[in-house]
């Protein structure tokens, strides 16, 4: 179904999970992973650019963020996460993809590239760095581990829970305070993400990728489980006053062995985590000129 705005409604399976998508456009597909506390909405700023310039955009809603792709078995780890991304692929069908990803989208998008390297053409990451390194040395940062506190407070199951959607979702208004200070996103902005973690199941759902992420299994992962290739050309961004994952952290952990077919690095200027909701242009460029700078494989 396409609206008025020209954006089209998709609708995609893996098993028998059901995932809706936000699409615009015709030509080399663009796929979009939007990150927490955060929904397809995410790249309102860029799907309609993207088209414009003759790609076709899809932000996707991911795993467990709307009630028809709550797992049974509430497995949120990045590698299952992962394959819900790559069977979408091979249901899009047009081959090799340039993957976006923003928050836990990068985080995911990291370990979807590793894992199929050959489905993709270009990877751009937002706000996360490599998710391997951050998870074994960026959170054993004292800047950042004091910046992560809430990762530890959402692995306490029903008590996070109950605050988080406390008052309306203040909890989640202050995180995007914290995370990107000084920036009032445009209105109804934030009342979609709170509609979106309000739907049956949803929040906890949400608040599941951190608890898989710091589970015992995620712990003891060794340093070269954690420091795994992603073998495609990657286009790392952050805002330069990020308040969730600080920028100079981000960089560190960016290692050129990570990424065999390199990787540019690129701070944007008065932008918090939600970068390209608060610097669309700025981002917008960037990400055209890599796209352009990697075209689809012949």
């Amino acid at each position: 179904m396409i609206t008025k705005t020209g954006i089209e409604h998709l609708s995609f399976a893996h098993g028998a999970l059901r995932f809706s998508a936000k699409a615009m456009g015709e030509g080399p597909v663009v796929l979009c992973l939007h990150g927490f506390p955060d929904d397809a909405g995410s790249f309102r700023h860029q799907l309609p650019v993207l088209a414009e310039a003759g790609y076709r955009a899809i932000a996707l809603t991911l795993r467990g963020y709307e009630p028809s792709s709550l797992p049974v078995e509430r497995d949120y780890s990045v590698e299952a996460i992962a394959g819900d991304v790559l069977a979408v692929i091979e249901s899009i069908g047009s081959g090799p993809v340039h993957l976006v990803g923003h928050d836990w989208g990068a985080a995911i998008a990291y370990v979807a590239a590793a894992a199929a390297p050959e489905r993709f053409t270009s990877l751009t990451t937002m706000a996360v760095p490599h998710a391997g390194r951050f998870a074994r040395e960026g959170l054993r940062t004292p800047k950042q581990l004091k910046l992560s506190w809430y990762m530890g407070f959402f692995n306490l199951p029903w008590v996070s829970d109950w605050v988080v959607s406390r008052h309306h979702y203040r909890f989640i208004r202050k995180l995007w305070r914290d995370w990107s200070p000084g920036w009032d996103p445009e209105p109804g902005v934030l009342e979609g993400v709170i509609h979106t973690l309000s739907q049956p199941g949803v929040r906890s759902a949400a608040l599941g990728y951190y608890r898989a992420a710091l589970s015992l299994r995620a712990l003891l992962v060794s340093a070269e489980e954690a420091h795994y290739p992603v073998p495609v050309p990657t286009l790392a961004l952050s805002g330069e006053r990020d308040g969730c994952i600080a920028s100079d952290v981000f960089e560190q952990l960016m290692v050129s062995e990570d990424f065999p077919q390199g990787f540019t690095f690129r701070r944007i200027a008065d932008a918090g985590h939600f970068l390209h909701q608060e610097q669309p242009h700025a981002v917008n460029t960037l990400l055209l000129r890599w796209l352009r700078d990697h075209p689809e494989h012949d």
